[in-house]
C-alpha cells in the first residue's frame, strides 16, 4: 500500500497489561516523548481482504497467510509484490506458508488505474506508539517502551529492523477498573527519525543522532531506589511532555525480568482526570526519583488503572548493551 504522510494509531503495543555497550552512560536524557514505532519482520502478511476487490478472497488467500514468493521471486516486503504483479502476463502463482504448511495458489488480479491488485492489504510488520525513555547525546542511542514488542503470539516478535518517527496524541481513551485506557496518535512517516536495532524484553533500542535535546540527569543504581514520590515524564497531548507524581510503593528484586521491578501508584490529579492513571501509550515513560533516572513505567494494572509497574533502568541499559 502507499505510505501515507500522516497515519493514525491506537497504541498496539505500547504497555502491557497485567491480570555494545554504547548504550549505557552515567548521565542520559529522560525524553517522555512520543515517537512512532514500524518494526519490520522479512515477512509479509495478508491482514484484510478489499471490500470492492475479491481476487484473493475468492482466489483462496485467507488472512494471516504469509506471501513466501510470487512466480518464483521471494517475497519480503510489500514493493515485492507490487513488482511481481506489475511483470505477471495475467496470472500468478502465489506460495504462501499457511499454519506452518507451504500452500501454491493461482489468481488473476484485478487489473486496475493502479495496476495489478490482489484486493488485499498487507503486513509487513507492527506498527504503534510509545514513550522514549532515555537518549545518550553522545552516541545518538534511545531505549523505549521497557518491555518487548510481542508478535501476537506470545512471543517476542523476531525483527529484521525498524524505524521511528515523530508523533503526536490525538485522543485519550481514559481507562477504568477493568477496562485499561489508550493514548492514540498520529505518526508522521515522512519524517524519518532514527532506526530501531533491538526489540528484547527490556526495552526496543537504536539511534537517532541529534533528535532530542535537554538536561541530562544520573542514572540511578538500584540501590538509590526506594519507596515514597516520584515523577514520571509522559506526553498525554500533542507532542510536548510534562511530569506527573507518582507513588513509589513497593520495589521488587533487580533479577525480575518480566519488567515489573517496582509497584507504581498515579497521584497527579491531572494525570488521573485526563487518562484515569497508566494507559496504553505511556509505556516507556521515564521514572525520575530525587534527579535520578530510576526506571520506565512497563505496565497498568487492569482492575484498577491508578496503578502499574516498571522496570529499573538498570536493567534496561543491560539489555541495551
Amino acid at each position: 500500500m502507499k505510505k501515507i504522510a500522516n497515519r493514525f494509531f491506537a497504541a498496539v503495543f505500547s504497555i502491557y497489561l497485567f491480570t555494545a555497550t554504547v548504550f549505557a552512560a552515567d548521565v542520559l536524557v529522560p525524553v517522555g516523548e512520543v515517537v512512532g514505532l514500524e518494526l519490520f519482520t522479512g515477512s509479509v502478511t495478508v491482514a484484510a481482504f478489499d471490500d470492492t476487490l475479491q481476487v484473493g478472497r475468492n482466489g483462496g488467500l485467507q488472512i494471516g497467510d504469509a506471501i513466501l514468493s510470487i512466480d518464483g521471486s521471494a517475497v519480503t516486503n510489500a514493493e515485492d509484490v507490487r513488482r511481481a504483479l506489475n511483470q505477471s502476463d495475467g496470472s500468478v502463482e502465489i506460495t504462501v506458508s499457511r499454519r506452518g504448511q507451504e500452500k501454491c495458489i493461482r489468481l488473476s488480479p484485478a487489473i486496475t488505474t493502479d495496476g495489478p491488485r490482489l484486493g488485499v492489504y498487507l503486513r509487513q510488520g507492527i506498527t504503534g506508539i510509545g514513550t522514549v525513555t532515555w537518549y545518550n547525546p553522545d552516541t545518538g542511542a534511545f531505549g523505549t517502551l521497557g518491555h518487548g514488542v510481542s508478535s501476537g503470539k506470545g512471543d517476542l516478535l523476531q525483527m529484521t529492523s525498524g524505524k521511528i518517527y515523530p508523533a503526536s496524541i490525538i485522543s485519550v481513551q481514559k481507562g477504568k477498573s477493568g477496562s485499561p485506557g489508550q493514548l492514540k496518535g498520529a505518526l508522521e512517516a515522512d519524517h524519518l527519525l532514527g532506526t530501531i536495532s533491538a526489540n528484547t524484553s527490556q526495552g526496543v533500542f537504536g539511534r537517532a543522532p541529534g533528535v532530542w535535546t535537554g538536561e541530562t540527569i544520573p542514572v540511578a543504581t538500584f540501590s538509590e531506589i526506594h519507596t515514597g514520590s516520584a515523577l514520571i515524564r509522559s506526553t498525554i497531548t500533542g507532542s510536548v511532555p510534562r511530569d506527573y507524581s507518582v507513588e513509589i510503593l513497593k520495589i521488587y528484586p533487580k533479577t525480575r525480568s518480566d519488567g515489573r521491578n517496582f509497584l507504581l501508584k498515579v497521584t497527579d490529579p491531572t494525570l488521573l482526570g485526563t487518562t484515569g492513571g497508566i494507559v496504553q501509550g505511556m509505556s516507556g515513560s521515564p521514572i525520575i526519583q530525587n534527579g535520578k533516572l530510576v526506571g520506565a513505567v512497563t505496565h497498568v494494572l487492569v482492575n484498577d488503572p491508578t496503578m502499574g509497574y516498571g522496570i529499573f533502568i538498570e536493567n534496561m541499559l543491560d539489555a541495551a548493551g
